[in-house]
This record gives C-alpha cells, structure tokens and sequence, in this order.
C-alpha cells in the first residue's frame, strides 16, 4: 500500500516540476516578446486584474530571490533592468512579495517608480497593486493602498508635475492625464471594495486607510501669485470617477468605520466638509448670478451630443461634477448625528458662520434655482445628476429618518424656504423659477414626508407653537391649502395650461391629503373648503371621462387622444382617492358625504382593496380605519353594500369558515380548532365587528325578515349581514344545521358575533323585536337537555351551550360591573367544570344579580347645602353660573356619593331651569308644548321602544328607583318626547332607512332622567323640555336633533349626528395628543375610537358603568358644560391604557371595548384630569360644539 502510493506522489511531483519549467520558459518567451512590441494605443485600461487567480502562472521565490529583485527595481538601476524585474514581480504570489523582509524598500521604490515617465512601467506597478488588492488580506493591501496614496499626494504637491487648471479642463485623451485617472481609478475601486471586509481586521489598519484618504482629498496645492488660476485638487479626480461619492457611503454605512471617518473629519480633517459646502455655495452663486430678468440660467456647461464620446471636461463642468460629489457627500453626512455635529462651520473670506439650518436652506434652494438644459440636449445636468433631483433625494432620505427630520428640516426656517416660491407665486411677486412644475413637485413631495409625520404635521399647522388650541399667525397649512385651491381652479396664471398641472395638482392635493386625513389638520383646512374644491374638479374629469370613445379593437392604441383618455381616467381615479381620503375622520366623512361623492369613493376604494393595493406611499395600515369610520354611520354603511364590499367580506368568511381555502394544496386534513374562533376567521371576525355597527346595522337588516328556507343547498353561500345571521346566528332549524360542515364551529362563531352586537343596546333590541333572538337562545338551551326517565335532567355542557348561556345573562341583564355577574366562557378544571346555573326559561337564577345599592341621606352635608343654597337663590348669571360649577366640582372630588338619588335629582332640576330661563343660555328656540296625555293616545310606539322600556323598567326596578306602573309613566314620557320634538323636525328627502319615519334607536337619555327622578313623569317631562333649550342637550340627548330643524339641511339629510361628527371627531383629535400610544393602537387594528364612543354615548353608557358612575357623568356634562363629554372618554382611555395595548397585541381590541364593562372607572377620580383638558381644549371645543348648525357651510 505505501508503496503504490510512494510511487504515484513521485509521478505527480515529476509532473509538477516540468509544469513549472515549461511555464518558466513560457515566460521568458512572452517577455522577449512584449520587449520588441511597441505601444501603439494612446489609452488602455490594464489597471485592474480580473483574471482569475487559478488562470495566472506564479513564479514562487525564496528570501534570496525577493532580495535581489528588491534591489534591481531600485530608480537607479537601468530601465532594462528594472523593466525585467517587474516583470518577475508581476509573476510572484503577492502574499510572498508583501511578506518579504524588503517590503518596506520595496514599496519605496514601487512609489517612486509610479511616477516614472514610461506609462509601461507604471502600468505594470498598477497591475501589482491591483492584483494585491484583489488577493491579499488588508493587513497587506492597506500598505499598498497607504504607498498609492502617498504617490499622489507627492504627486499633486510637487510643482514639476503638469497638474491642469480649472480653467483649462481635463481632456482624457492626454496620456499624463489617462495615467493619473487610472491611479485614482484604482483607488476608488479599493475604497469602495474594502467596507465589506476591514471589519474583521483591527481598527487600526481601517484607520490608516481613512486618514490617508482624507489626507489626499484635503490637499491643497499653494498658489505661486495671486492671479494664477487655481489648479485641480485631486478631490476633483475623484469626483470625476466617483460623482455621487459611493465611497463615502459605503464608509459611512457601518458604525465600525463612521466613528473613525467622524473622528478624523472633526479632529483634522474639518476642511474637507468646508470645502464641500464652499463648492455648493460657489455654484449657487454662479446660478444666481447668472439668471437676469429675461434670460434663462446661462451657466450651463458646453452641451454635447449623445452620439459622440465624451473626451474633453471643461471648467465649469468639472465645477458642477465637484458640486454633485460635495452634495452627495454633505447630504450622506447629515443622516448621522456625529455629522451634524460638525456644523456650524465657517468659510474662507466669511465672517458668518454657516449652521445646518443655513446648510439645508441652500439646498432646498438648488431645487428652483439651478439649471435646467432643454430636453433635446444631453448634458450632465440631466438625468440623475440634476440638482434637483439630487437635493430632492438628500432631503427624502433626511424625512424618513425621524431623529433626522427633527434636527434639520422641523424648523420654520427651512418650511419657509420650501414655501418661498409658493409665496411668490401666491402674491404674484415675479420671481424667475427655472422649471416651475417640476421644481414645485418636488417641493410638494418633500412636505408631504413632513406632514406625514407627527412632528412635522404641528410644524406645518401651528408653526412654532405646537399647543392646537391656540390660533397664531397663518402657517404653512394655511399657504399651503391657498395654493393648491387656486391651482385646482386654476387661478395661477403663470402655471396653467401646462402639460404638469395635472401631476402638480395631484402632488399639492397628496400635501394637504397628509393634512385633512388627520382630525387636527382637518379643523385647519376646513374654512378653504378643499372638500368643495376637489369634488368640482372630480365632476368636471368624470364628465370628461364619459365623453372618451369605446376602444376599437385594432385602432392605433398608443395615439394622442388615447393618451389624452388614459391621462384624465387616471386624473379622475386621483381625485376621488383624494376625496376618499376626507373619510379618516369623522367631521370629513360628513364633509364627503355632502360633495355627493361618497359612493363613488367606496366603489373606488373597494377596487383597490380588491387588488390588495397600498393606500399611499404615507399609509401603513391600509383602508381598516377609513371602512370602520363609514361603517359608523348610515349613509357609509349603505355605500359599503352598494360598493359589493360587504358581500366580498361575507363570502371570504364563508369561504374560511366552511369551505377552507381553495388555494390551499389538501396534503392532510386540517386540525380542529381549538379557540372558540379559529385564527383563520378572527380577521374575518373582527372586520365585521368593525362593520356592524348600529347605524349600519339597522340600514342592512332594519324591517327585514331572515329567510328560514326549508332547505339550504351546501353550495348556498350567504351574501349579506341577513344571510349570516340566518345561517350562523339564529339556527332553529335542521335544514340550517345540516347545511354547515363545522357545525359546532360555525355556531360558535355565530353566537360570539351576537355576543359583541348584543352590547349596543339598540342593536340588542332591534335583533330582539325582529327575531327574538332570546327566545331563539332559550329554546336552544331546553334542546340541551338530557331527558331522563324521570322528567328534565342536566344540561349537556358543550361550547355551545355554554356560549348561549353567557349571551342570555348578558342580554338580559342591564347593569354595570357591579350590579351584574357575567358567567365565565371557559370551563374549569376538576370535578365541576362549569359552576354557573344554566336556565332554559326566564326570569334568570338569582345568582348572576349582585346586591342592588342601598340609599343614603346626605341632606346634612355643609357643602351640598351651599350648592343647594346657591341654586335656590340665583343672582348675577355668570358669578352664579361660575359659583355653582366651584361647588359641584368640589363635592364631586370629596364626596362624590352625595351626589345621587333625590339630591341628584334635584340639583340639575333647579340648575337646568335656571339655565332655560337666560337667553344667553338658551341655544335652540323652543315652542311652547303642552304636555297633555289626550294628546298622545293616538300615539304609538315602535316594538324597538317598548322592549327598550321594559328593559328600563326592570332596571329601575332592580335599583330601588321605580314602582309598579312606572311602565305606563315612562311610555307616556316618550311619546310626549317624540310629538315634541317632531314639532322641531324637517322633512328631508333620502333613501336612508335610518331617516325614515321616527327615530330609529332608543332614547336612552331620556329613560335615564325618569330613573333619576324616580320615575316622577311630570319632573321628567319638564326637565326635558327646559333642558331641550341648551346647548347640551344636543350631545346627551340624540334624539334631540335627529332630522332637526336646527340644523343645516344636507347635514340633516346626511343622517349623521353631531355626537359623531363633533363629539367623536374631538374625542379623536384630543386621544392623538393626549394618549399618543391608545390612539396608534386604535390605528393598527382599524379600529376607531369614534365608534366606540358613540356606541358609549348613545347609550349613556348603560351596561358600561354602574348607576352611581352613569349619574355623575349626566350630572358633570350638564354642570361644567358640553365639552365635558368628550374629556369623559379621554380619560375612560386613559383609565383603559394598559388593557387596550394589551389586546392590541392580541388582536381582539374592538371586541374587548365592546364586550368589557369599565371596571373601577369612576369619574370623580378622573375630574382633575378632565378640568385640565377645559383649560388647553375648551376654547376651540365650545366654539365648534356652538357652531353645529352652521357646520357644513
């Protein structure tokens, strides 16, 4: 064995040994050849080696070898000499020439040699270097490098080298040129290779590579006289092979490498960025100077044509190229806080300094002051070196970096410098803009990153001051709005009729987007009305749209007029998206909702959706908020079926829950769920959570009966909210069981669907007085009942009954968190899994009613007295007004109980009174009514209002509050409420089914004021009738203005009330600034707090709160004022912090706000809180709560 394999290791050396020897005299062959060759070409590139290394012959070399060839490469040794000897070097492994002991010699005489005359010989160094750096590790190219760098630093200090003038040019057919190019060449191939790899080495070695540099790029060489012309600094060379400063971001990219570049720049190096901001500041003085009153920019340099190759730079062009290399640099500089650090710095012959402010004023300078050659030309301001463009990319990288964007562009400063030329042109002060479409462009697009951020949207709003409810001089929103109305009307002489207006518009339009889709920069925007502006222009493309011709099939489909059709189709898409966009708040849902655009904007948006594309460049979460802000209204809700949105949502619920994804290869069968609702159908769940709301429920499923087939085909897939709850909710059929394949799981699902709608009271009694859902679930619950030989045994304990049981202790139990027990959902381990009683018929077991709250006395009470006092004897209105508010805010902190019952009762009786009874406090005219029960007998009321009085009844009942026969009071009491207020209605003329006959819900506030007046029906009906003469009563008491006179007819016809398009639209704006984290929560799971709120408000927070915490929420509103409504939601969020970022995370935020009461929520540990939201909001507030009758206007 060791014998064979001794003989074939002797085969292969002897086989490698005469390789080596042919390939020797190979060599010597090759070179006796390259002798006698001359060098016919005037440019070759031999710079950098791309061979492979597993191509090249290398000649290995003992110490002796290396030694000798050392010495023969020394300057002083004959060019025969020298020329062999480079020869041999250029056939040797790196590694072993920069391991040598002569290295250091070696790289001496290599450094003087790159300066010598003969281009072969130099050529030949480069081809060592280059090979180096392809092959070595850095610990021994970054002396090759270090050795280079060194030659052309000696290079431009040396006043024997013919270094061209600026004024001269570079023309790169000049040898002595092509050799230097090819060295700086070399080197920026280096520098741009060598980030990937200096961080396994030590920092040293990447340090003396970085201050090399640095040390080349700020030499200077001195000027012989004063007048001589300033010779081109390498910085120039580099620039030319390296425009955009690749290098530098490369070096910059990593933190490993940026510490040192900073390091050095700021210790030594400082002149380098002085010199860059020095050239930006020249050439912006060259711009300046050459533009007069009637000419274009006239510095542009010589123009070429794109045919020829370009050989010769001229001055000004090397100028502009050192100009884009500094830009670039300055602009990769500023995203990193060590850089901006550097600033302000001062400048040669200036006695101001120049601060980073001033730094990005320049530049947004550059973007409507530099040149712009003519299209037909090619010329290096075209393309991607356009300043413009250029300063536009700097800019968008600094706008996406938030620490960036606050230091440098968040300033008035730098908006006004944005603003500058929309100022000009908004005043009509001539001003010379070269481009004024595509400059303005991209000065829309820069303000758009800034309003699409926080900050920066203050900045654009207020300005310096950044508190909302302080009005200061007209900012930016306001210049900004201006503009882009008059340039959708047109009104800007200097930019209409061009082929940009229609981009320009939509950039301007996509600003102020930023703006009106946020509730703050809406309440700015409003008075242009933008809204108006928008639709008109929308009408007048769709018109236009409608006139394009049906394509022929075989016509020319890239002529003009076809163009010119697909150019306004997509003006026309534009447009409603931007109308769409209103729809993110709750006051621009109604500004939409009157330019008669709403349906065309959700048909709109339903085809993005469809197509799963993004919102806009500014929108993470995608159309989730806009959809459930219009589900919270009727008429959103009818443009969402309308759109087939709905139906697409129903069907992919179907699909997920029965049917399976068809897209899905079937390897296994799939697991049985485990979760009540599958992970698979919770979007699909909460999406219709977020839909059915009251308004869009009662709009989809009022007045409708469900089908109850005798049959349902497997095939048969619902289509509409009736649909789902035939065939998921109300299963009281066979035919309806056997047509599900997940039974049990589509139930389940079903049931917890009713779960959550069953907590809008309305939504409750509308199901009940349509389908007797209760019955439905009693009945549902006697079929789980084993039978046994003696009668009725146990219930069968499953998911569903359990589910069932939990929905009829909730729908038919009214209390807050303490005045009803809630059965858990899950089961228990050990030997009674289930210990809540289930029930098959009414009324329900004891057990899930907690102890009704006992009464108390507090007549004795010193400061109720003073209240008590205080409102028998009224005196001057304001100081009475005032005084009353002092001593209600101070019991409520101290004592809060006292407030209650009688006393309750009492005290907003005679505060309320004495409020109707001043005119300055009145709001709403009011007719005498008299409240006269022969009146009313020919009244009746809606199946709705009779099961919502029972409810109240049996909840009074429960508080100790009503007797027997307070039924018939309270029903009296609501059909005098509604013959007195539809004295005060106006006929209206809409399809929605909301407006139609009465008032669709409940009127909850109502019954809580016969609760509190123990269920006295004169009291009740006096009250409310002096209270219908307030402000207030138009946010407490919805009914009070539904279909009303009081207000603006489209606002009437809209179907959308003030509590939504007011109330809710502050309790937005304010949780954006108070609780910046609730509100970003709400966002990502598109969610509202708008719906919510109105869910809570509707129903003055029934089943939310206890009776005590309901009654001091009346009482504060009523007391402190309107305002006080929108504080009480802000701080219930604030209580509820923690909890909703806990299930924003677990992705089921809306069905907990829905679903949980406010445990432990009590207003008066909140009053301070609210008492200093009226100090900073009240104004803007009480302002826009008085102006709801003229809202739309």
């Amino acid at each position: 064995m060791m014998h064979s394999l001794k003989n074939v290791m002797m085969v292969v050396v002897e086989s490698l040994i005469n390789k080596f020897e042919e390939d020797q005299m190979r060599n010597k062959e090759m070179h006796r050849k390259t002798k006698k060759e001359q060098h016919s070409a005037y440019y070759t590139d031999n710079c950098s080696d791309s061979d492979s290394s597993f191509n090249q012959s290398y000649t290995f070399m003992n110490q002796e070898q290396l030694q000798l060839l050392v010495e023969r490469l020394n300057p002083a040794q004959p060019k025969e000499v020298r020329q062999e000897a480079m020869q041999t070097l250029c056939s040797a492994p790196p590694s072993d020439v920069l391991n040598c002991e002569s290295w250091s010699n070696l790289r001496k005489h290599l450094t003087m040699s790159l300066s010598d005359p003969d281009s072969t010989f130099s050529d030949k160094i480069l081809r060592f270097y280059a090979k180096t750096f392809s092959s070595s590790p850095l610990n021994m190219t970054r002396e090759v490098y270090t050795s280079l760098v060194k030659h052309l630093e000696l290079y431009f200090l040396s006043g024997e080298n013919c270094v061209p003038t600026i004024s001269d040019g570079i023309d790169i057919t000049n040898p002595e040129i092509i050799r230097l190019l090819k060295k700086v060449r070399l080197l920026n191939e280096y520098q741009r290779e060598v980030p990937s790899f200096w961080i396994r080495h030590p920092e040293k070695y990447m340090e003396e590579i970085v201050e090399s540099t640095l040390l080349l790029l700020s030499v200077k060489r001195e000027q012989r006289h004063l007048v001589s012309p300033k010779l081109l600094d390498p910085v120039y060379f580099l620039a030319l092979l390296d425009i955009k400063a690749v290098w530098f971001k490369k070096w910059m990219h990593a933190n490993y490498s940026r510490t040192v570049v900073l390091r050095l720049l700021e210790k030594k190096y400082k002149s380098l960025i002085n010199a860059s901001v020095q050239q930006c500041v020249y050439y912006f003085e060259s711009c300046e100077s050459a533009v007069d009153a009637t000419s274009r920019v006239n510095v542009l340099p010589q123009q070429y044509s794109s045919n020829n190759q370009k050989t010769f730079y001229s001055g000004q062009e090397l100028q502009y190229i050192y100009f884009v290399h500094s830009l670039c640099l300055l602009g990769r500089l500023l995203i990193y806080k060590q850089g901006r650090n550097l600033f302000p710095i001062q400048l040669e012959n200036r006695k101001d300094f120049i601060s980073l402010t001033d730094l990005l004023v320049l530049f947004i300078r550059f973007i409507y002051c530099s040149p712009t050659c003519p299209k037909t030309t090619l010329t290096v301001h075209t393309g991607n070196y356009s300043p413009a463009i250029l300063v536009t990319e700097v800019l968008q990288i600094l706008c996406d970096r938030t620490e960036c964007a606050t230091e440098c562009l968040y300033t008035n400063t730098v908006i006004d410098a944005l603003l500058h030329p929309i100022h000009n042109l908004l005043n009509g002060t001539e001003m010379y803009i070269n481009c004024p479409e595509t400059s303005l462009i991209h000065i829309a697009d820069i303000l758009a990153r800034i309003a699409a951020v926080e900050d920066g949207l203050s900045l654009l709003l207020y300005g310096g001051n950044m508190n909302s409810a302080k009005k200061d001089s007209l900012t930016a929103a306001h210049t900004i709005v201006q503009f882009t109305t008059k340039l959708l009307d047109e009104n800007i002489s200097v930019l209409s009729g061009t082929e940009m207006l229609p981009a320009l518009k939509g950039a301007f339009i996509f600003v102020c987007r930023q703006m009106y889709g946020t509730c703050e920069g809406l309440q700015v925007l409003i008075p242009y009305g933008l809204h108006e502006s928008i639709a008109d222009a929308w009408k007048k493309a769709s018109l236009l749209s409608e006139r394009i011709p049906t394509p022929v099939p075989g016509a020319d489909s890239i002529s003009s007029g076809n163009q010119e059709s697909q150019n306004i189709m997509v003006w026309e898409e534009t447009l409603l998206d931007d109308l769409l966009n209103f729809a993110a708040t709750p006051k621009g849902l109604l500004l939409l909702q009157n330019t008669g655009a709403l349906n065309e904007c959700v048909t709109f948006m339903f085809s993005r959706f469809s197509k799963k594309l993004q919102v806009s460049g500014c929108e993470r979460f995608g159309y989730g908020v806009m959809v459930t802000q219009m589900a919270a209204t009727s008429p959103g809700a009818v443009a969402l079926q309308r759109s087939g949105f709905i139906k697409a949502l129903i069907t992919e619920l179907w699909a997920v829950l029965e049917c399976g994804r068809d897209d899905l290869r079937v390897t296994h069968p799939s697991s049985t769920p485990v979760d009540p609702i599958d992970r698979s159908c919770q979007k699909s769940f909460l999406a219709l959570v977020n839909l059915l709301s009251y308004p869009a429920i009662y709009e989809l499923i009022g007045d409708q009966e469900i089908p109850n087939k005798p049959e349902y085909s497997l095939r048969e897939v619902p289509t509409n909210v009736i649909d789902v709850i035939d065939r998921l909710i109300i299963l009281n059929s066979e035919a309806k069981i056997h047509s599900l394949f997940s039974y049990e799981q589509s139930h389940i699902f079903g049931l917890r669907l009713l779960s959550v709608l069953c907590c809008d009271l309305d939504t409750l009694l509308l199901l009940e007085s349509q389908y007797k859902v209760s019955q439905v679930l009693l009945n549902a619950q006697k079929e789980n009942i084993i039978e046994t030989s003696e009668g009725p045994g146990n219930f069968i304990i499953d998911g569903l009954s359990v589910e069932r049981n939990h929905i009829l202790v909730r729908i038919n139990l009214t209390g807050g968190p303490a005045e009803r027990i809630l059965p858990q959902r899950e089961l228990n381990k050990g030997t009674d899994p289930y210990p809540w009683p289930m029930f098959s018929s009414c009324p329900l077991p004891r057990c899930y009613l907690s102890e009704a709250p006992r009464k108390a006395d507090f007549r004795q009470d010193s400061d109720l007295n003073k209240l008590l006092a205080s409102l028998k004897n009224p005196d001057k209105q304001l100081v009475w007004i005032e005084n009353c508010r002092r001593q209600f805010c101070k019991i409520m902190k101290a004592k809060p109980d006292v407030i209650s019952g009688t006393i309750l009762a009492e005290l907003i009786e005679k505060f309320v009174l004495h409020l109707s009874e001043n005119p300055s406090e009145c709001y709403f005219s009011t007719e005498e009514y008299e409240a006269d029960d022969a009146n009313v007998k020919n009244e009746s009321l809606s199946s709705v209002q009779q099961l919502g009085i029972k409810m109240t009844v049996r909840y009074g009942k429960y508080l100790n509050l009503l007797k027997d026969g307070a039924d018939n009071d309270l029903c009296l009491v609501l059909m005098h409420c509604d013959k007195f207020l539809k004295q005060q209605q106006t006929s209206v003329k809409s399809s929605l089914r909301y407006l139609q006959e009465g008032y669709a819900g409940y009127d909850w506030f109502a019954s809580s004021v016969f609760l509190i007046m123990s269920g006295e029906r004169e009291k009740t009906l006096t009250f409310l009738q002096q209270f219908s003469s307030l402000l207030i009563s138009a946010f407490l008491w919805l009914r009070r203005l539904h279909v009303s006179v009081h207000l603006p007819i489209d606002t009437a016809e809209s179907g959308i009330h003030p509590i939504y398009f007011c109330s809710a639209h502050y309790i937005e704006m304010l949780l954006k600034a108070e609780l910046p984290l609730v509100f970003s929560a709400f966002h990502m799971s598109g969610f509202t707090p708008s719906q919510i709120c109105q869910q809570w408000l509707a129903q003055c927070f029934w089943n939310y709160l206890d009776w005590s915490e309901i009654c001091h929420y009346i009482a504060t509103c009523i007391f402190l004022g309107p305002d006080y409504q929108i504080y009480m939601c802000i701080s219930v969020f604030k209580h509820l912090q923690q909890d909703i970022l806990q299930h924003t995370q677990t992705q089921d935020l809306q069905v907990f706000l829905k679903e949980e009461a406010l445990h432990r929520f009590q207003v008066s540990d909140y009053l301070e809180y609210m008492e200093s939201l009226e100090t900073t909001y009240r104004p803007v507030l009480l302002r826009d709560m008085r102006n709801i009758r003229i809202q739309s206007t």
